[in-house]
């Protein structure tokens, strides 16, 4: 059984759909619309007051014109008549005033010598006792007394009714001194005809005058909208990188200064962008620049440090153990600094778009074996991949994105480690899952941001703060995609997402595989990760 409640929600719901749906949202419609309600209004407003003003005088001056021959002839025959008439004298008398210039249909009701009632008609009997309203009847033979401002006892009285969707004028008078009383109908067919005419004629000016509106309204709305379509234009294009767009200014409106406006916001903002790009590009020259200085002198520090940590193994023990810390601090940071270069370095080249592509066809599943296998994590990782799942990409860029995804999650999650493969659709997903505590959630959206650390109590750990951005740089250039989630049971989980045939982006660069002058720069080991 359906609650009145329920009727009353639908019935809302309806309306509101109803509203909804009559809402404009072209703004030219809309103009159009109001101009177009703005003209009806006048034109429907004016038609009517002319049409009122007409009807009225139309009907005063027939009424008038008829009411006083009607009188006249009242005076002149009627009132001639004795005061117990004969029923042909009535009907001769209603005949002649009939004859008038007006033309309207006369009965004269008198009193007979015997008292009886008799009446004369011009009509033949069309126009009897009966037409007449009763009201109007009852005024013409009430005596009304004398007064300054009264000096007849009887008065012509007038009522205009309608018949068969006719209309008339129905008046009556007594003779002043004798008891013959006078009414007349006169038919206002022919200024009925004439309204209905100019009703007609103030309908067709109305709607020419709403079709003039609505021409109206769509040349104001394309005069005001194509300065705003072409201000719509610009801001896209802008909003697409063309800083350079303007605007041509004419007129001194309000649109023109809106167009000015736009142009000198776009000019201020090119400025700006500009500014930026210069020091955004002298930072990563800088970096680079620097990146490349420091390699000489890291080569050579790196040297030397080998040749320390080789003492420092020895059996020999020709190192002193009281300086021994300090060797294997600066041995411990020194690994540390170049990692940091090699990644900067990266860095660069993504920022500055010379990365490349340096495809093959690989097993997936060999290639995860192979980087786990060069880095010694073979007991604290689980792999769960099928072989013979041939993908076409970059190795050397996936076996980066693997180290730092498997060495963030053996060093915040701790092992064992779980690698798992799985196809769907055309994409292939890696997925890497600790068995830690898991990534605090306002950690989440920054674990790719560069340079950023989960703990800040950690301002020294072993990495970079940038292996989980090249990461996702990487899987980027691939036309892929890296995200970081808290697994139901615990534990962090890192999805890579790759196509099938990773896009070839740019041209096979082989100074891509080793640098861009020549030097290896595998970055897979000393990465730094944000999971907690």
């Amino acid at each position: 059984m359906t609650k009145p409640q329920d009727k009353l929600r639908g019935w809302a719901a309806a309306r509101k759909a109803i509203l909804s749906g009559l809402r404009f949202t072209s703004l030219r419609l809309r103009l159009v619309v109001v101009f177009g309600l703005v003209a009806l209004t006048a034109a429907v407003s004016a038609s009517g007051i002319a049409y009122w003003l007409n009807r009225e005088a139309v009907l005063t001056r027939t009424q008038d014109a008829v009411l006083r021959d009607f009188q006249q002839e009242m005076n002149n025959r009627a009132s001639m008549l004795p005061v117990h008439p004969a029923q042909d004298e009535l009907q001769r008398t209603a005949g002649q005033m009939s004859a008038s210039s007006q033309r309207f249909s006369v009965l004269l009701v008198a009193e007979a010598a015997d008292g009886k009632q008799i009446t004369g008609n011009s009509a033949l009997d069309t126009f009897t006792l009966e037409d007449v309203p009763k009201s109007l009847r009852t005024a013409v033979n009430k005596k009304q007394p004398l007064s300054s401002n009264n000096k007849s006892a009887y008065h012509l009285y007038w009522q205009r009714v309608t018949d068969d969707d006719k209309p008339y004028l129905v008046g009556g008078a007594k003779v002043i001194g004798g008891s013959t009383t006078g009414f007349m109908l006169k038919s206002l067919e022919p200024e009925a005809k004439d309204l209905n005419s100019l009703a007609w004629s103030l309908g067709i000016a109305t709607g020419l005058a709403l079709i003039g509106s609505a021409l109206l309204a769509q040349a104001a709305a394309t005069t005001v909208l194509k300065p705003v379509h072409r201000l719509g234009i610009a801001a896209r294009r802008l909003g697409e990188g063309k800083l350079d767009t303007r605007l041509r200014v004419s007129g001194t409106d309000e649109l023109a200064d809106l167009s000015r406006t736009f142009n000198h916001t776009a000019e201020a903002l090119e400025k700006r962008v500009a500014d930026m790009s210069a020091r955004d590009e002298a930072s990563r020259r800088f970096v680079a620049d620097m990146s490349h200085e420091l390699r000489t002198p890291l080569t050579a520090i790196t040297a030397v440090t080998e040749i320390l940590e080789e003492e420092l193994d020895a059996e020999t023990g020709s190192v002193d153990p009281m300086i021994e810390p300090a060797v294997r601090l600066v041995v411990s940071e020194t690994r540390r600094l170049n990692d940091l270069v090699e990644n900067l370095m990266e860095v660069t080249r993504f920022d500055a778009g010379t990365a490349r592509l340096v495809l093959d066809d690989v097993d997936i599943a060999d290639q995860i074996t192979a980087c786990i296998d060069a880095r010694a994590w073979l007991d604290a990782v689980d792999l769960d991949a099928e072989r013979g799942v041939m993908v076409r990409l970059d190795p050397r860029r996936l076996d980066v994105i693997l180290a730092n995804l498997i060495g963030n999650a053996l060093k915040h999650g701790g092992s064992p480690v779980r690698v798992s493969v799985r196809k769907e659709a055309d994409a292939l997903l890696i997925e890497v899952q600790d068995h830690g505590p898991g990534i605090p959630e306002d950690v989440l959206p920054h674990v790719f941001d560069r340079f950023y650390k989960a703990s800040a109590s950690r301002p020294r750990s072993e990495g970079s703060g940038l292996g989980l951005s090249i990461a996702l740089e990487n899987a980027h250039i691939h036309g892929g995609e890296i995200t970081a989630a808290n697994a139901p049971k615990g534990g962090a989980v890192f999805t890579l997402r790759l196509p099938q045939d990773a896009p070839v982006l740019l041209a096979d660069d082989p100074r891509d595989r080793n640098g861009d002058d020549g030097d290896e720069h595998e970055n897979g080991n000393g990465t730094e990760a944000t999971a907690g």
